[in-house]
């Protein structure tokens, strides 16, 4: 294993202190934002910001990459993320929050695409699969970390703010000192949005709807959980609860949906988040771990979804499609990603945070409704054509690397050959939540 991991063993180092950083950035934002009088539908926006900040940096970050290289990209993002940290600080407005959150996104996006990349050239086929498997470990364990980080100083003070940007800050320092050869440029890749539609309806809108649900939990959730139980520690405990339940589901649901047809498995998991959120809204008052335990439910059941649609399309994309297939689907998640929580915020500013988890319930009925209904229009993947959920993982973590100029109209929809295939590079599952 160490020979497997030491030409990328300065990159892991700066992945841990990067997503430490951005973790407790992403749950101290929140929560500083309600202190300052934010409505919630402030706070909503600043969580959609952060998403359409992630978008642009996928549609734009190659070129960046393209013109000075992956080290120098790594530096100036890591620069840019780290003082738009204190910048937080220093200037509490809406409007000027949703830029900076705007510009976070942005620059996580580069640095992910640089990593994701640099990690898949580093590694072979015998070793694709262990150096994915700690670059996710690593990737869950320190955005908990960060997130229970929360309960080191008040959110009021300074304190926060500046450990984020030093954690962002010294996430640049094993990369600019590694002496490993970085990756060849990195290439870009066309997107057929109706194409992906017509192969796997079921992947596309799940996205979608994964979109809309899970970046609800990361820009509202922090404000649930201080609500529902009172103080910063108890919303450090409820955010890393749900991410830790929700990386324990990802195995026991993937591994079942490659003995069944996959559609099956994702309505069971639409089923069992829908009932976690209507559990957080109607029990967790009355029941006193009920937060707790809904919390771990929804994150069991609904954070594993965007693998399973990925997964499912995967099992429809010709050998040359992954690429194409894996950055639609994580721009169609980033569509979601921005119109969620402004939806949500909407309903909560007219009838209280309590509707959080009820919209996300809604989100999950409706998208198992609209599974089962293609149950009846599709027979299940013959088991040879299936692709192993792990390799689909693998095949779908990919940050897109969209040529924003070229035009997916003109090429044929039923022509899977269409384009010239590109070296794949993997990615941000993203949910990230």
């Amino acid at each position: 294993m160490s020979a497997t991991l030491a030409p990328v063993a300065a990159l892991l180092i700066s992945v841990a202190m990067l997503l430490m950083g951005n973790g407790l950035q992403g749950t101290l934002l929140p929560i500083r934002a309600q202190f300052e009088d934010f409505s919630s539908l402030d706070i909503g926006v600043l969580g959609s910001a952060y998403f359409l900040g992630f978008a642009l940096g996928c549609l734009l970050g190659p070129r960046a990459v393209r013109r000075v290289g992956h080290v120098r990209a790594f530096a100036a993002m890591v620069s840019v993320a780290s003082a738009i940290s204190l910048a937080h600080a220093l200037i509490t407005s809406p409007a000027v929050w949703w830029g900076l959150r705007a510009g976070t996104g942005f620059c996580f996006a580069v640095l992910y695409m640089i990593i994701e990349s640099w990690l898949n050239e580093k590694s072979t086929n015998a070793t694709r699969g262990l150096v994915f498997s700690v670059y996710t470990i690593i990737n869950l364990t320190v955005i908990t970390i960060g997130q229970m980080m929360l309960t080191l100083a008040s959110p009021f003070a300074f304190t926060l703010f500046a450990l984020a940007s030093i954690l962002v800050s010294l996430a640049a320092v094993p990369v600019a000192l590694t002496t490993a050869a970085t990756p060849k440029p990195i290439d870009a890749v066309r997107i057929r949005p109706r194409y992906l539609f017509k192969i796997s309806p079921v992947g596309f809108v799940g996205c979608f709807a994964v979109g809309l649900a899970n970046s609800c939990f990361w820009a509202l959730g922090p404000i649930f959980a201080q609500r529902e139980e009172g103080d910063v520690t108890a919303v450090a405990v409820f955010m890393s609860l749900t991410v830790i339940a929700g990386a324990a589901g990802q195995w026991p649901l993937g591994r079942m949906s490659d003995r069944m047809d996959r559609r099956k498995v994702i309505v069971i998991a639409c089923i069992g988040s829908a009932l976690a959120g209507i559990g957080l809204t109607m029990f967790g008052q009355l029941w006193t771990h009920g937060v707790h335990i809904f919390a771990g439910l929804f994150g069991f059941f609904a954070f594993p979804l965007y693998a399973l649609c990925a997964a499912h399309m995967n099992d429809f994309v010709e050998p040359d499609g992954y690429i194409e297939a894996a950055s639609g689907l994580l721009l169609i998640f980033g569509v979601g990603a921005v119109l969620g929580p402004i939806i949500a915020s909407a309903l909560i500013w007219l009838y209280g945070i309590d509707l959080l988890f009820g919209f996300t319930a809604f989100i999950h009925l409706v998208f198992a409704g609209f599974t089962l209904y293609r149950l009846r229009q599709r027979a299940r993947v013959p088991e040879e054509e299936r692709v192993e959920f792990a390799d689909s993982i693998r095949m779908a973590q990919t940050i897109s690397t969209v040529d924003p100029l070229s035009r997916s109209d003109d090429i044929d929809p039923t022509d899977k050959h269409a384009e010239t295939p590109v070296e794949p590079h993997q990615g941000k599952n993203s949910e990230i939540g």
